[in-house]
């Protein structure tokens, strides 16, 4: 349990795409997180932390102004925030991904200069304006729109559109193709505030290394697996070239002296290639075990 000291504030996304995803990774994480979508504020006293709810746009204005001190949110909503004085990318976290792209009427446009002059719509107005000036773009005239940015070439908003793309079939819905190079790469984030005041400095500090760590911990037990495989000595050393581990591999011998049991973390996404390199040198009782929490 917690004292009265400050908690460790922490935004969340309260809605769409990044909301489900984030408590998810929050309670694998080992955190309380609520069940009731009318639920704006969480205490979590056991881990000394409290998650407030909030629209996915905000998270940045809180943390950047130094309110809540971390937050969860899109690289490109944090971008668009231009809150980077205040407040700053920790990890990406793994979900949430998606491509910010242009998008116009089949052959207009081939490339982002060819926007120079023109109208461009978008939700992300500061981001995509602050982009067209590294490019060296000019008199791009960025309209903003909150929504459905597809439709407003149809109705004479705008010449072409800038939106966050996932598969691009609404884009090709609405009659339009995509061109030029992406904007951006976006994911979901953790960002922290610069330098927020707070009651307790290290206390906070150590709170929010923990939950660093932890979501570190969450990412890599989504990415490896643990396996485990009984190898003969002779064969030991080819089959940690195929199994090295994040340090090193486990090894303990067996009741035949002439074979070993060798335990190593592999990414899941090429547990049956190896495994059959294993096979392959020789390798036997090859089982392979999800990882449910870790720390690297």
């Amino acid at each position: 349990m917690t004292d009265n000291r400050t908690m460790l504030r922490v935004a969340v996304p309260n809605k769409g795409s990044l909301s489900e995803a984030a408590m998810a990774m929050l309670s694998e994480a080992g955190y309380l997180q609520r069940r009731d979508r009318k639920e704006l504020v969480l205490v979590d006293e056991e881990n000394g932390i409290e998650f407030f709810y909030l629209r996915p746009r905000d998270v940045a204005v809180y943390v950047g102004s130094g309110i809540l001190h971390l937050g969860i949110t899109g690289r490109d909503l944090f971008q668009d925030a231009r809150v980077e004085t205040g407040a700053e990318e920790i990890m990406g976290l793994g979900f949430g991904r998606s491509t910010f792209r242009l998008a116009g009427p089949h052959g207009r446009f081939s490339r982002a200069e060819d926007l120079a002059g023109r109208r461009v719509a978008t939700s992300y107005d500061s981001l995509l304006s602050h982009w067209f000036q590294t490019q060296g773009i000019p008199d791009v005239d960025v309209v903003h729109l909150d929504g459905a940015v597809e439709s407003a070439v149809r109705l004479g908003v705008a010449d072409a559109i800038a939106d966050v793309v996932e598969t691009g079939n609404t884009i090709k819905a609405a009659g339009m193709e995509i061109f030029g190079q992406p904007v951006m790469h976006s994911e979901a984030i953790l960002i922290s505030g610069r330098g927020a005041a707070t009651d307790d400095d290290a206390a906070i500090e150590r709170d929010t290394q923990r939950l660093i760590r932890r979501l570190q911990g969450v990412l890599v037990a989504r990415q490896y697996v643990m396996m485990e495989y009984d190898v003969r000595r002779s064969d030991l050393e080819a089959a940690i070239e195929v199994t090295p581990g994040l340090e090193s591999p486990t090894i303990s011998p067996l009741a035949d002296e002439g074979w070993v049991a060798v335990r190593s973390m592999v990414p899941a996404t090429k547990t049956n290639q190896l495994m059959d390199e294993l096979y392959e040198i020789g390798a036997r009782a090859v089982v392979v075990f999800s990882i449910h929490a870790c720390r690297v």
